[in-house]
């Protein structure tokens, strides 16, 4: 839907405003709360003083948020010269649309201005489709975008279902790939493994898995997930029933070619029918247990189904949920079994255990090679003609559901305003090369006007999530001067930093390791420990490291220095003289106890060189490893 500044959306037409309240936390500022009437969608607008406000708003969007903007957000909207908007989202971009236009009068009336009022959106993940379908789809309404960890058309569900693929072959090898790929690391995480899991390896690596992300292999392998990253199996099989059947019994799927892979498959397969032999009910008479005459081994890598059948083992009666203990042959329900079926649970009747749609699921990614051109990262699927190798789909879902979250946008590039892409080289779950399929994307729709109104700036040593391990920093600080720098951009014409240099390689994205090479806004951090990535000392002897930290031309300075020695995440600020540009720190230190170590050097610069704001900080680390024997 095309959206224009004077349009009226016959949904979102009739605001209404419930409260307004001056408030003094986290800053002061005027909160305006509000709805659209008729539907179920909410606003909220920050207003800060009018001696503070500089003519422009913020709009942070994302499908499952609600409409209260974060401390933080609200209060770098004070500090940056805007107010803020949110709302309770849902999917799409028109009800921000109409919140921002709203937000406008409203805006107008509280400042007694006529001022032109710009306009920035921004989100990040689900938030990124959003981001892109407005900027694309939009006039007159925002003036600039950020769009952070981007997904692309292909992203869900497949960006799950390739790393469920890696945990199924590669598990058992994870920590040693992890070992190679980090700090210290041999660097190649191929050695040590037999010829079907360098094959794996290097087909989830060409999907676009960073190599270096491996070092956290149990995020990388969703070892911690409860559904073993197959969540969005469930669309799956409600849009294409019948692919389990042909993954087990057609050619051209893991289920039946004859390879080593294959035969991997096969072997981990399970399909039991087992009999109840007793029913265990709860007060209500409502079935708790189930005793069954035999039960499989329950597998690590893959979930299991249990579909109940009446006593003649052939009229299935439905699915349930719950879970199996092969010791005691217990199956224990789990919530929200539909009554119809548990009324149908007695002695006698069947259940049939299997696990065929998970290890169906895991190579479905084969079978979604792109129509639309550009996806590099499924060439590897692709005969020299250029057809595909495997089987498809009659249905490609990926762009199905981006079509979903973007409210019908469609990833053109055709951007109306200014754009700064913000991605994360050690995202597994929006792979890094997602941003580059988008630059491109820009550069075939705007031509000779790209560089005029597009950058993308790589941020290193950072995912999807945030700062959950030691070996990652907040990305905060890039979006906010990102927001700053794209509305200085659209506002004055103030070009922002150059775009980050990179290679792809494998759809892998690699970058220089010098910061004037690199560009962006990341500072680089060189860090060394007695000249080397690694070493290997004796408990009490010391050992010297040195950083050497460069700021890109124009980005800021060096604000921040911090010492992680044991590389737990509990940073020491250290002193390292002024803010500058280029810093050189060297420090000693003495391990006494025995183990292997990554330490760490977070840096953090500020484009202005302020010690002392929150807003705006843009970090990155180096790492090196510690042997002490």
């Amino acid at each position: 839907m095309w959206i224009t500044a004077d349009c009226v959306d016959p949904l979102y037409n009739r605001p209404v405003i419930d409260s307004q309240i001056d408030l003094t936390t986290p800053v002061p500022h005027l909160k305006v709360s509000g709805h659209f009437e008729g539907t179920d969608k909410r606003f909220n607008f920050y207003f800060p003083p009018k001696s503070q406000w500089e003519g422009r708003f913020f709009n942070l969007v994302y499908p499952l948020q609600d409409e209260n903007a974060t401390d933080e957000n609200v209060s770098f909207g004070a500090d940056s010269g805007a107010y803020t908007v949110q709302t309770n989202g849902g999917g799409g971009y028109r009800v921000d649309a109409a919140a921002a236009k709203f937000s406008k009068t409203v805006a107008a009336s509280y400042y007694g201005s006529s001022r032109r009022i710009y306009g920035y959106i921004y989100g990040g993940s689900g938030g990124s489709f959003q981001t892109l379908g407005a900027i694309e789809n939009s006039s007159g309404v925002w003036d600039g975008a950020v769009p952070f960890i981007p997904g692309v058309p292909t992203s869900i569900p497949n960006d799950f279902f390739i790393r469920a693929f890696a945990r199924f072959v590669l598990e058992d090898k994870a920590p040693r790939i992890a070992s190679a790929v980090s700090p210290g690391g041999s660097g190649n995480p191929y050695a040590g493994l037999n010829e079907v899991e360098r094959a794996v390896l290097l087909e989830v690596t060409r999907l676009g898995v960073p190599l270096r992300a491996w070092e956290d292999d149990a995020y990388v392998l969703g070892l911690n997930d409860p559904q073993g990253l197959l969540g969005f199996g469930s669309v799956i099989r409600g849009s294409d029933p019948t692919y389990v059947d042909d993954f087990w019994s057609k050619s051209g799927y893991l289920g039946t070619e004859q390879s080593a892979l294959g035969e991997l498959f096969r072997a981990a397969r399970i399909d039991r029918i087992a009999t109840i032999t007793e029913v265990n009910r709860n007060a209500q008479n409502v079935p708790t247990s189930l005793l069954l005459d035999s039960a499989p081994a329950v597998p690590t890598t893959t979930g299991l189904d249990y579909t109940l059948y009446a006593a003649d083992g052939t009229t299935e009666v439905g699915t349930l949920s719950g879970s199996l203990d092969p010791t005691t042959k217990v199956f224990t329900l789990g919530s929200g079994n539909p009554s119809s079926v548990l009324s149908a649970i007695g002695t006698g009747a069947r259940l049939r255990i299997d696990n065929r749609w998970s290890l169906a699921l895991l190579s479905y990614h084969r079978h979604q090679v792109p129509k639309r051109p550009g996806f590099y990262a499924w060439n590897q699927f692709r005969a020299p003609d250029g057809t595909p190798r495997y089987p498809q789909r009659p249905i490609e879902l990926g762009p199905i559901i981006s079509r979903g979250v973007t409210d019908g946008g469609t990833h053109t590039g055709m951007i109306h305003g200014k754009v700064i892409v913000v991605a994360n080289l050690l995202d597994t779950d929006a792979y890094p090369w997602h941003a580059d399929w988008y630059s491109a994307r820009v550069r075939e729709s705007l031509g000779a006007r790209y560089d005029d109104n597009f950058r993308l700036w790589y941020n290193d040593n950072a995912d999807h999530i945030g700062p959950r391990t030691a070996r990652l920093v907040q990305y905060d600080g890039i979006l906010q001067q990102a927001l700053r720098d794209v509305s200085a951009w659209a506002e004055r014409g103030v070009a922002p930093a150059r775009s980050t240099r990179y290679d792809v390689v494998d759809s892998q994205i690699w970058v220089p390791e010098n910061a004037a090479a690199r560009q962006g806004i990341q500072p680089v951090v060189d860090l060394t420990v007695n000249g080397a990535a690694r070493i290997d000392i004796a408990a009490g002897q010391s050992i010297t490291f040195v950083a050497k930290i460069q700021v890109p031309p124009g980005a800021g300075k060096v604000v921040g220095t911090e010492w992680d020695f044991v590389g737990t995440g509990n940073f020491t600020a250290s002193p390292f003289g002024s803010p500058s540009r280029t810093v050189t720190v060297s420090v000693p230190f003495t391990y006494t106890t025995p183990g292997t170590y990554f330490p760490a050097l977070r840096v953090t610069a500020q484009r202005k060189g302020d010690t002392s704001t929150p807003f705006a900080k843009v970090q990155n680390l180096g790492r090196v490893r510690v042997v002490v024997h």
